[in-house]
């Protein structure tokens, strides 16, 4: 005989509720997303059509309450929560999920297509302005999205994956919508792995610097080296800087990562003839740390390099990214003697009006420009203007990407000073660096003074 169920008194009846709903919202909370989670799984048991769950999480939220108070951040939520109820289909839950996470429960949201709709749409309701009173605030939200029974059958499976959607979401940008599926899954899951492995070697202090050299082109003789960061991993084999870099910056170690390099490059100066320079990169995150230029400098003063023999090359996107800390921070570096080179020059944004604003010493053609020069006319008039704006501007020049004699020759009778690239020369570790210069500097200078 099955037991009777004993209905809840009205005080238990409050308590519950209580326990399933969020203070500040008055939405649900994740206890009443599980519990309807659990519903819809009983429900469908015997006719098991699909689900979706989802997370939805505020972009750059933060900055809201450390901006404005915890009272505008707390206002902005409950603007959300609004917002939410008022759109989610019929039969739908939404939630309060954590901080600035709202969660969905959708019955009738069935495969991918549908999960991405509905993202779409809430994307483009909370993207509307928020009223505090005096002023008006926008957001963005990214959104992970998890279908039952593909993505789990239990809500833990089903929360965990949603979340691993979200994440993947976030690492893309804002504004992003990601489902769930196996290959998104395994996709996370060497970017972990990776992140991990990444972690470890800048503890471990395994990641390298090689060098590649810079030449004049008049006479091809050795003018300075690019340091480049180099990773060769035990398990994940070589692994490329333009994933490795990024994902530091991503990840928040960029500093530590950065200035172990220059460490080792500044080291391997020291060996180089005097009057060769020592050309580092910066991130986009290191030219919003007001704190950047004093790091570099206590840096060389340790290993006891002349500040006049490193040469920092920017970005112009790292430089727009904040720019007053980055003129701060190149206005420092300048004043005792460190030059300012503008890679990349030509493939951002506002270049003229970059060069105009903020003092350089020489600008670094990009390499797209280079390798077309010699069968796109408009790539080849396009170095001509930047040699000649520089020229009247009194800065230096290195074309990048150089590859073949007739790239050199051509950039050359230009009136290009400087070149880069694998005509003269690929990126090599500290020891075959000296070799390189054994070969092509000291053997070459006593053959010149020979003749």
């Amino acid at each position: 005989m099955k037991s009777a169920e004993i209905p809840l008194g009205p005080v238990s009846q409050e308590l519950q509720a209580t326990a399933y709903t969020d203070p500040l919202t008055g939405l649900g909370n994740r206890h009443r997303m599980r519990e309807r989670t659990r519903q819809l799984s009983l429900e469908r048991a015997s006719d098991p059509a699909p689900f979706t769950i989802g997370i939805a999480n505020l972009d750059a939220f933060k900055p809201i309450n450390d901006l404005f108070g915890v009272e505008a951040g707390d206002e902005i939520l409950c603007q959300v929560a609004h917002r939410l109820k008022a759109c989610i289909p019929d039969g739908a839950t939404v939630t309060r999920h954590d901080g600035d996470e709202f969660a969905f429960v959708l019955p009738l949201v069935f495969e991918r297509v549908g999960a991405e709709k509905f993202g779409q749409m809430i994307r483009e309701v909370l993207s509307a302005p928020y009223d505090l009173g005096d002023r008006n605030v926008r957001l963005s939200a990214s959104f992970g999205f998890a279908i039952h029974p593909f993505a789990g059958d239990e809500f833990d499976d089903l929360l965990k994956n949603a979340e691993t959607a979200l994440y993947r979401s976030k690492r893309r940008g804002r504004g992003q919508i990601t489902v769930y599926s196996k290959e998104i899954a395994q996709e996370m899951k060497r970017a972990t792995q990776l992140e991990q492995a990444l972690r470890n070697a800048i503890i471990s202090d395994v990641i390298d610097v090689h060098f590649q050299p810079i030449v004049s082109l008049a006479n091809n003789m050795v003018l300075g080296f690019e340091a480049l960061a180099r990773w060769n991993d035990p398990d994940l084999g070589f692994v490329s800087p333009a994933v490795f870099v990024p994902l530091a910056e991503e990840r928040g170690f960029i500093d530590a990562l950065s200035e172990a390099l220059l460490r080792k490059a500044a080291e391997a100066a020291l060996s180089w003839p005097r009057e060769l320079f020592l050309s580092f990169n910066l991130s986009s995150a290191q030219l919003m740390d007001p704190g950047t230029s004093s790091s570099v400098l206590a840096i060389l003063a340790r290993v006891g390099l002349d500040p006049h023999r490193l040469e920092l090359e920017i970005t112009e996107t790292a430089v727009m990214s904040s720019a007053d800390t980055a003129h701060r921070i190149i206005a420092d570096l300048r004043a005792v003697g460190v030059r300012i080179s503008l890679d990349d020059f030509g493939t951002g944004q506002s270049s003229l009006g970059r060069l105009r604003e903020f003092i350089f010493d020489k600008v670094k053609i990009d390499r797209a420009f280079v390798s077309r020069m010699n069968s796109d006319r408009a790539s080849e008039h396009i170095i001509k203007a930047v040699l000649a704006m520089c020229e009247g501007l009194e800065l230096r020049v290195v074309a990048e990407g150089i590859e073949e004699h007739a790239e050199a020759a051509k950039l050359k009778a230009l009136g290009c000073a400087m070149g880069q690239g694998y005509y003269f020369g690929k990126p090599v570790d500290s020891v075959a660096t000296l070799r390189y210069l054994q070969t092509h500097y000291f053997e070459a200078a006593s053959e010149r003074e020979i003749a």
